[in-house]
């Protein structure tokens, strides 16, 4: 259950992150579900913490974080959707998975 709770806090984290964007484009309630994005991750974050190592736990947060934040970006956003992106995207990835397989 802590892993479907730490996987759930990273989609609340890039939901949040999705609400910054649109915070800044003056849509109407971005604030609100930036706020209650940005709770619910935490909260499921620390959820995960009581059986997941700490530090694992934070990293692939991030990492999911991170790598949906990107991906939203290029496919919402129009952002660059360069080689080297999308190579340091996987790298973000492979090393969450490391982090898993050598714990």
């Amino acid at each position: 259950m802590s892993w479907l709770a730490l996987v759930a806090a990273g989609c609340f984290e890039v939901i949040g992150v999705l609400n910054v964007k649109k915070l800044g484009e003056k849509q109407k309630y971005a604030l609100y579900y930036m706020i209650l994005s940005f709770g619910l991750s935490f909260l499921m974050l620390s959820y995960a913490m009581k059986e997941i190592p700490m530090g694992m736990a934070y990293a692939i947060w991030t990492g999911i974080g991170t790598v949906g934040s990107a991906v939203l970006g290029m496919c919402l956003f129009g952002e660059s959707r360069d080689w080297t992106r999308i190579l340091c995207i996987a790298v973000i990835l492979i090393s969450a998975v490391g982090l898993k397989l050598t714990a």
